[in-house]
């Protein structure tokens, strides 16, 4: 059974960008030499973010980048998180924007480099950079982008993990039956 291990890249506060992302790529790379991670099983996934002010992940383009720098060097590949997608601005929410967004990752990323999906509403609206997560259905994004995330054939091989909050006993179970009710249901 494969281990995955998911990081957000970081922040580049005191650096530009594009230097961030290097320091993210050699520090994951130097943290895991001499390592042998492919042996034990381990995949490192990187997490897309908020893009919030100067964390690094904000745009698939950051974190294909981060993994490209280490492909080769460790088993690598991407944690897409939709609360993150969202509030980053991406259009996730429009029938039009799913499959834009999707076919975004896919151009970047690699849909086929995507391990997990951590499914969350979001209290917050697109384009806010606010990671508040919300119960599947109940936030800004509603459940139709789940419903297509889940039955994307090309995304079968992920994991579909919902990572909400638990405000009342019982709310995991819930968000994971309102996924469950979402499969093969197009």
């Amino acid at each position: 059974m494969p281990i995955i291990l998911w990081l957000h890249p970081g922040s580049f506060r005191g650096a530009d960008r594009e230097a961030g992302l290097l320091q993210t790529s050699a520090a994951i790379a130097a943290a895991t030499q001499g390592l042998e991670l492919a042996r034990g099983g381990l995949t490192i996934l990187i997490e897309n973010t908020t893009g919030s002010e100067f964390s690094l992940g904000g745009s698939f383009e950051q974190v294909a980048e981060v993994i490209e720098r280490l492909r080769g060097i460790v088993p690598i590949a991407a944690c897409i998180d939709t609360c993150h997608t969202h509030v980053a601005g991406y259009d996730i929410v429009s029938e039009a924007g799913i499959y834009q967004t999707l076919r975004h990752i896919d151009a970047t990323i690699g849909l086929n480099h995507v391990k997990v999906v951590h499914c969350n509403d979001a209290k917050a609206g697109r384009g806010s950079k606010l990671d508040r997560h919300e119960q599947i259905g109940k936030g800004t994004i509603g459940k139709e982008p789940f419903r297509v995330l889940l039955n994307d054939l090309r995304l079968a091989h992920a994991a579909f993990i919902a990572e909400t909050p638990i405000d009342k006993p019982g709310d995991d179970r819930r968000n994971v039956e309102t996924l469950k009710k979402l499969v093969g249901s197009l």
